[in-house]
């Protein structure tokens, strides 16, 4: 049930974006898990026409984008079809957060909402979702209704702050007036 040992989205450079380690008998230190980053980086992003790598033991699914590298690590007896699901299903998620524009400075402008993409796929090492609307709707991002009774895409991203104050506040003495 364990399949997933490291979800992880990398920069152009190798660096660390996000990084959610499953395995801590395999990667029990910062240390050790920024060693490994290193030599994944390195072995991936020389062969970008491949989407499956084997390293130390383990199968390791990646797709790239522009600036960033998205990698899904399982043991090397995983079912790559099921690691290729999630890593799409990642992907897509990403994809539909970002409004179809996946580059790193997006991505840590939604850096809240790719987390919990992380977090609705894998819990713990096991998969617990791979369809890509079903986690959009979890996290907030399908079709809704608001509290102010209009039907909303859900867009996380959309709106700042200020507007979300504003729209209740105009709500809230439309109510009062009428």
């Amino acid at each position: 049930m364990y399949m997933i040992k490291a979800v992880l989205v990398l920069d152009n450079d190798g660096e660390r974006l996000i990084s959610k380690y499953f395995d801590n008998d395999r990667f029990p230190t910062v240390k050790e898990q920024k060693s490994f980053e290193t030599k994944l980086f390195e072995k991936t992003s020389k062969d970008q026409d491949s989407e499956i790598v084997l390293l130390d033991d383990l199968t390791i699914l990646y797709k790239s984008n522009v600036d960033l590298f998205f990698y899904i690590i399982g043991d090397h007896t995983e079912n790559e079809l099921i690691l290729s699901s999630l890593l799409t299903a990642f992907y897509d998620s990403v994809n539909t957060v970002l409004s179809k524009n996946v580059e790193k400075r997006c991505l840590l402008n939604n850096l809240h909402s790719i987390l919990l993409i992380v977090d609705e796929l894998v819990d713990d090492g096991i998969i617990m979702d791979i369809d890509s609307a079903s986690i959009m709707q979890k996290i907030g991002c399908g079709p809704s209704v608001s509290a102010f009774g209009s039907l909303q895409d859900g867009t996380i991203g959309e709106q700042t702050v200020a507007q979300v104050f504003q729209q209740a506040k105009e709500f809230k003495w439309g109510s009062i007036l009428k």
